[in-house]
């Protein structure tokens, strides 16, 4: 499996970008994570590398001959661990290249930050077993999970086309709904505009068609994380998603944030994967030492709601519900790469694999509304008095990452943030 704890892992190692030194940052020296910037007066973009509260465009380190994300994406991972160790050593404290260095530096606050890199295809997976579970409840109590969940990564394909960098507005979407009581169905606007927190898997290496990925080879063809949060509107979907799943309720809109976090980065933060007592195993295509040893990372996540009365009186938000992607997950990353490729499908340079809802056991760790307001029925009530079943107008939706362990610096995945508009007329 990629990413070995190495010297750029060292809680020790200072940088001359003094942001990159605050206890609080996303963006210390031991995390570099990879994205795209562009500058006011630029139509095209470069690849960035986010350290501290600054941008380091690449190509002007000369480390890299072009501005292309999605060509570095395809590097060999020995390449890309080599370009790691580069960029520590030229951004570390003392190091001789920081006179050169610095005139590649532009404040993060300064740029247009896109999405990490040009969008090959998009899959959005279920592996999520406590949301699976609590959403199943909602429809069927005696038997929340389908026979198949525990033995198939359940996925659907979704659309690349409305994956929006972090910042990105949304519009109320509109497609047919019916509710119980009417006899016909309706064109209108959502009335139950849910969020979905989620992580992002994205592809840097392809493969041909026909000529699945093992499991032992799965992350050799991933970068790494990012934040994601795959909108959903609940009424659209209740009506739709019956006999083949989602459509309109999922593709007007997916949120993502800038940055991918590599699996370089994340190697301090593994875990076993290991599944409760009683769990079936994988089946053996599924299976390998190294994904049982450890193929889970220990990622910390966060749902954030700020209402426009919060915004108009300074008040940052309402902190909705805190999880676990180790503990959520009933499936890993190499685990999905190598199922979806199993039956031949090839995966594509900059492809992205959502991992579904990522909800932890306890009613405080729901990932989606859905769950929090149980189906609706129970109103959350916030800290200045408001109250929510669904997201409403105005309300803004911030997801954040980060992950810690004792002996090693605090990474994190910066935010994923969007801000829903009324429907279109």
């Amino acid at each position: 499996m990629i990413g070995a704890v190495d010297e750029t892992h060292d809680p020790a190692l200072q940088s001359w970008v003094a942001s990159a030194n605050e206890p609080d940052t996303d963006f210390p020296l031991q995390n570099l994570p990879f994205g795209r910037f562009r500058r006011r007066h630029d139509s095209d973009w470069s690849i960035g590398v986010a350290i501290g509260e600054q941008v380091l465009d690449l190509r002007r380190t000369g480390l890299v001959e072009c501005g292309d994300m999605n060509r570095l994406m395809r590097l060999k991972p020995e390449t890309r661990v080599e370009l790691r160790r580069a960029l520590s050593q030229g951004l570390r404290l003392g190091s001789a290249r920081e006179p050169q260095w610095r005139d590649a530096l532009e404040p993060m606050s300064r740029v247009e930050l896109g999405l990490p890199c040009v969008i090959g295809d998009y899959t959005d997976f279920y592996v999520g077993i406590h949301h699976a579970t609590a959403v199943g409840k909602l429809f069927r109590p005696d038997d929340p999970l389908l026979p198949n969940y525990r033995w198939v990564p359940i996925g659907y394909h979704g659309r690349a086309s409305t994956l929006c960098a972090s910042g990105h507005g949304l519009r109320r979407p509109r497609a047919q709904v019916k509710s119980p009581e009417a006899q016909a169905p309706a064109l209108a606007p959502t009335r139950r505009l849910d969020y979905e927190l989620e992580l992002g898997i994205v592809i840097g290496r392809p493969n041909a068609m026909g000529v699945p990925i093992g499991i032992e080879q799965a992350e050799e063809h991933v970068l790494g994380l990012t934040l994601l949060n795959d909108w959903s509107a609940r009424d659209v979907q209740s009506w739709e998603y019956q006999p083949l799943g989602p459509f309109l309720s999922k593709n007007f809109a997916t949120t993502m944030s800038p940055w991918v976090v590599t699996l370089e980065a994340l190697a301090p933060f593994r875990r076993p994967f290991a599944r409760a007592a009683g769990e079936p195993p994988p089946l053996p295509y599924l299976e390998s030492a190294d994904n049982r040893a450890r193929g889970a990372f220990d990622v910390d996540l966060e749902v954030w709601l700020q209402t426009p009365a919060m915004r108009e009186a300074g008040h940052a938000g309402d902190r909705l519900a805190r999880s676990n992607f180790a503990e959520a997950a009933y499936w890993t990353v190499a685990q999905l790469v190598t199922h979806h490729t199993v039956n031949g499908c090839s995966l594509s340079n900059g492809d992205v694999f959502g991992t579904g809802t990522l909800s932890g056991p306890r009613a405080e760790q729901a990932g989606s509304l859905l769950e929090l307001t149980a189906g609706g029925r129970q109103p959350i009530a916030l800290s200045n008095g408001e109250r929510r079943t669904f997201v409403e107008d105005g309300d803004t939706i911030v997801l954040r990452g980060a992950c810690a362990r004792e002996g090693f610096r605090r990474i994190g995945f910066g935010e994923c943030r969007a801000t829903v508009g009324p429907a279109l007329s």
